[in-house]
């Protein structure tokens, strides 16, 4: 007799789940949902400000992927994080993650999340819980050793006019810099990128 599918909305935040019941499960639409320490995480899905800053960033990371393979072979906008340190499922949803080693030549139904590793992730922040994006995942993002780098393009005050700030790898932490709107942001993580931070550029 085969279990009765779960139904999960924004209202059951905070509920002890499986992750079997979560990937299984049937979700109310209208919010993102993620499992963290065995339990669901519900969040707003982006409006129209996030998911424009998003856009123009993976815009800027593909457009150097397609010129630096050898240094990102894939981005992805939809990808799953698998943080492997923690007892109880956790499976962070990055708005954007970039791969060194992406394995492309696999036939596509053997890939796996839990398998891939990102140097990169990026998260957008406007009207979203602050905690989530500079607590939450800045923790969780730590404990996984194939990122190198997290960033934040911060636009709560603005998002014509956002900020970023870099988390860079140090041994067991993170050397966090910021960077204002209209700045260049360069990073030795990506030879040869170069980012003016302004999304309507």
């Amino acid at each position: 007799m085969s279990s009765v599918q779960l139904k999960l909305g924004p209202a059951d935040h905070g509920r002890q789940l499986s992750l079997d019941e979560f990937d299984e499960a049937e979700f109310e639409p209208g919010a993102k949902y993620e499992i963290i320490d065995g339990r669901l995480y519900v969040s707003a899905e982006p409006n129209p400000a996030e998911n424009f800053l998003e856009t123009w960033l993976f815009i800027k990371l593909i457009t150097y992927s397609g010129l630096r393979q050898d240094i990102i072979n894939y981005v992805s906008v939809k990808s799953r994080l698998f943080v492997h340190s923690r007892s109880k499922s956790t499976v962070p949803e990055p708005d954007l993650a970039a791969y060194q080693n992406y394995p492309r030549e696999k036939p596509l139904k053997e890939l796996h999340w839990r398998d891939l590793g990102p140097i990169l992730v990026a998260e957008v922040l406007v009207e979203g819980d602050p905690h989530k994006d500079l607590v939450r995942n800045s923790e969780l993002y730590l404990e996984v050793p194939s990122i190198r780098e997290y960033w934040i393009l911060d636009g709560r005050q603005n998002p014509d006019e956002p900020t970023l700030i870099q988390h860079r790898r140090h041994g067991t932490r993170w050397v966090e810099r910021s960077f204002p709107h209209g700045s260049t942001f360069t990073t030795k993580l990506l030879p040869e990128f170069s980012l003016v931070i302004d999304p309507r550029n």
